[in-house]
């Protein structure tokens, strides 16, 4: 264990900083934190008021002078303040002791992001108490926590769909050899709903709910099983208060798109991919993690789309976590599966 390499008071903590959620890894702990990226602050000012559970139950209930706020979109920072805020609140509610004389943090990021962007979260992070960041990206930390044997000279093939971004990559000697992030995931899914509720039936629906509906009733491949449900939200014409009832295959066809773009990911990805590797995806296949894997159908999706058996992680939300996690036990791999930090 190299924690004592910085002295006694070392923390180190590994982060997956999502669009939709942020999870912490605390080294010889495992997850001690879950909880939604979202921040209340008082209008028209940085005074944060709530963060996470008790923040996203605010979303789009808040009184003029308080808004509830999802600093990151499509996976990278939006509000860099609010951000920073959220980090230290999280940081200083994970960590086992008050004033740790080094705190070592290592955050999972999209492959796609650039070098202004990854400077945004290694300085947020800083700025919340970290004295080093490495900056690791989600397709690596996903393929790590689900336990893919990443250091071998195979091909494995790692789908993480999340809040803001799907992340693809194949990944071979612990190095990503071909990958693809897309700016598609669960929240375009939400907005995909919240489009067709209002298209098909005039009822404005909002974000919370359209979430809702799609755990409940979403799916991306036809089920044996379809179901409806009563959806609630504002008549656009009445302006009043309305119930309408939407069937399983409705939700499918509204989320069509979205769907559509994960799936074309995936196989731009693997027309890309050395032929060598392509042949080991053939029997490993691919593996599905994030919150998205948890879609009903997802796997059957891809699995008829591109020929590949696909599967999904055992704790798909966490294996992002897991991974940032993971690396923080080994110094060499740390560094060669992250980019240094401050």
């Amino acid at each position: 264990m190299f924690g004592k390499l910085f002295g006694f008071f070392t923390t180190d903590i590994g982060i997956d900083l999502g669009t939709a959620n942020t999870l912490v890894f605390l080294k010889d702990h495992g997850i001690v934190l879950r909880e939604p990226s979202v921040v209340a602050v008082k209008t028209g000012t940085s005074e944060v008021l709530a963060v996470g559970d008790d923040a996203k139950r605010m979303l789009g209930r808040t009184p003029g002078n308080i808004s509830a706020i999802r600093p990151l979109k499509d996976g990278v920072i939006a509000d860099y303040e609010i951000t920073e805020a959220m980090l230290k609140h999280f940081i200083q509610k994970v960590q086992p002791r008050r004033g740790a004389s080094r705190l070592r943090v290592v955050v999972a990021v999209p492959s796609g992001i650039t070098e202004v962007e990854k400077r945004a979260v290694k300085d947020s992070a800083t700025q919340a108490g970290a004295r080093e960041v490495y900056l690791i990206e989600e397709p690596m930390a996903a393929a790590i926590g689900v336990g893919l044997p990443i250091q071998d000279a195979s091909g494995n093939m790692i789908v993480d769909i999340g809040g803001g971004t799907t992340e693809v990559a194949v990944i071979s000697l612990s190095g990503i050899v071909q990958s693809r992030s897309v700016r598609v995931a669960g929240d375009e899914l939400d907005e995909a709903i919240v489009a067709y509720m209002k298209r098909a039936y005039n009822l404005m629906i909002g974000e919370r709910t359209a979430e809702d509906v799609k755990i409940r009733l979403g799916s991306a491949y036809p089920q044996e099983k379809e179901s409806a449900l009563d959806v609630k939200g504002r008549d656009l014409v009445a302006g009043l208060p309305k119930t309408v009832t939407v069937s399983s295959s409705e939700i499918r066809e509204a989320m069509a798109e979205p769907l559509a773009a994960i799936v074309d990911a995936v196989r731009v990805t693997l027309e890309r991919c050395p032929p060598e590797l392509a042949a080991d995806l053939v029997d490993r296949g691919i593996v599905l993690a994030g919150g998205g894997a948890l879609l009903k159908g997802m796997s059957e999706l891809l699995s008829e789309q591109t020929g590949l058996p696909t599967h999904v992680a055992e704790d798909p939300l966490s294996a992002v976590a897991e991974g940032a996690g993971k690396v923080l036990s080994e110094l060499g791999f740390l560094k060669k599966v992250t980019s240094a930090g401050v």
